[in-house]
């Protein structure tokens, strides 16, 4: 392939793209993800969407232990063919090592969090929830808007069971409510209309 040549997407290899396709193709779109060896493109954001994120990052940044990060939008390498990209993770301070890297591997995330949106929720509520546990991630968090006229955020909080690998739900949440995993926090949805 030469620099002037275009990539055809829809033409995968043979085998299916992988983790390095991911992170060297150019001119990928943003937000690309890979899963099970498929290059999966977001849709436009919806801004409740965003607005979601960016309220969470804020609450877990300011009540982050010196030894973590908040991250937004960044790759997590599960394996050879999956590269979900986590809405919110919260990864060892370690795993940073510098400021322009493009991923993290899944042994350094102790917090995956999906905002669903309507066309990816089949895979935040199966695929990632499988493949987060798989991984190893001790943590998951499922936000979705449940209103009809209003935006209704719910929280389904899971945890890791190491004996089956797979997560067990520790909660729903609608209104304020404190987690201890993976650090202690007080997490709300107060100001979302402000965002």
């Amino acid at each position: 392939m030469t620099a002037e040549s275009v990539h055809d997407w829809t033409r995968p290899p043979l085998d299916g793209y992988t983790v390095d396709d991911l992170l060297t193709l150019p001119d990928l779109p943003r937000h690309t993800e890979l899963i099970d060896g498929s290059l999966v493109f977001v849709s436009p954001q919806r801004y409740v969407h965003s607005a979601l994120i960016d309220l969470l990052v804020n609450r877990l940044r300011r009540s982050a232990p010196d030894h973590l990060k908040v991250a937004r939008e960044m790759t997590v390498v599960i394996d050879k063919r999956n590269g979900p990209e986590p809405d919110i993770s919260v990864i060892r301070r370690e795993a940073l090592t510098d400021p322009r890297q493009t991923h993290f591997y899944a042994a350094d995330v102790l917090l995956a969090v999906e905002v669903v949106s309507p066309e990816s929720e089949a895979r935040d509520t199966d695929a990632k929830l499988r493949k987060y546990a798989k991984a190893g991630i001790p943590n998951y968090w499922i936000v979705k808007d449940e209103g009809d006229e209003e935006v209704e955020p719910v929280v389904y909080l899971y945890e890791l069971d190491p004996h089956t690998r797979a997560y067990v739900c520790q909660g729903i949440h609608t209104k304020p409510f404190r987690v201890d995993r993976p650090y202690p926090a007080d997490l709300d949805f107060e100001g979302l209309d402000d965002l």
